[in-house]
């Protein structure tokens, strides 16, 4: 990467990563190529431009970067795969659902009601439900994503759980329109 950097001073460069960590409060974080090289930083107004407010840990990703007088960073992201390693377990909530019906859940547009992070859950709206759905902070992470602020747009994927309507998926708005 450093010497594609060099040559190409005026030019980005696509790079393959995993997330090193992001917070959403600082408005940044930063990514580990996977040839090595510098952190690369991701500022929030690159990830936003994706379609999301934050991105989990570990996290795989794929960006276009270009060296500034600040070091490498991000201008643009293509692709976010959640961190490897997710579905080994399933969910307590998930257990005693039917597979086939969470297989065949369609994504549905919703918009976050509240979510908190330290308290590691939150709810969102179905467009035309009025019944909220509960999102918890794991079904998060194994979306790839960190964080949700109030009014943030979703697709989502929601069952009949044992708590009501609950989350098993979540996307940022944007990236289910690319799929």
């Amino acid at each position: 990467m450093e010497s594609e950097l060099r040559q190409e001073d005026e030019e980005n460069v696509i790079v393959d990563g995993k997330v090193k960590w992001f917070d959403p409060v600082k408005g940044f974080g930063f990514v580990i190529a996977d040839e090595g090289g510098p952190d690369i930083l991701l500022h929030a107004n690159v990830l936003r431009n994706f379609g999301q407010s934050s991105v989990a840990d570990g996290a795989r990703i794929q960006i276009e970067v270009q060296r500034t007088d600040r070091g490498v960073q991000a201008t643009q992201v293509i692709s976010i795969q959640p961190p490897e390693g997710n579905d080994t377990l399933p969910l307590a909530d998930f257990q005693d659902l039917d597979p086939e019906a969470m297989a065949n859940a369609p994504l549905e547009p919703a918009r976050v009601k509240w979510f908190d992070k330290a308290k590691g859950f939150g709810f969102a709206n179905v467009f035309g439900k009025p019944e909220d759905v509960f999102i918890h902070i794991e079904v998060l992470r194994r979306s790839g994503l960190a964080d949700l602020q109030p009014g943030e747009a979703l697709a989502i994927r929601v069952v009949d759980g044992k708590r009501g309507l609950m989350a098993m998926e979540v996307n940022a708005w944007e990236v289910a329109l690319k799929r």
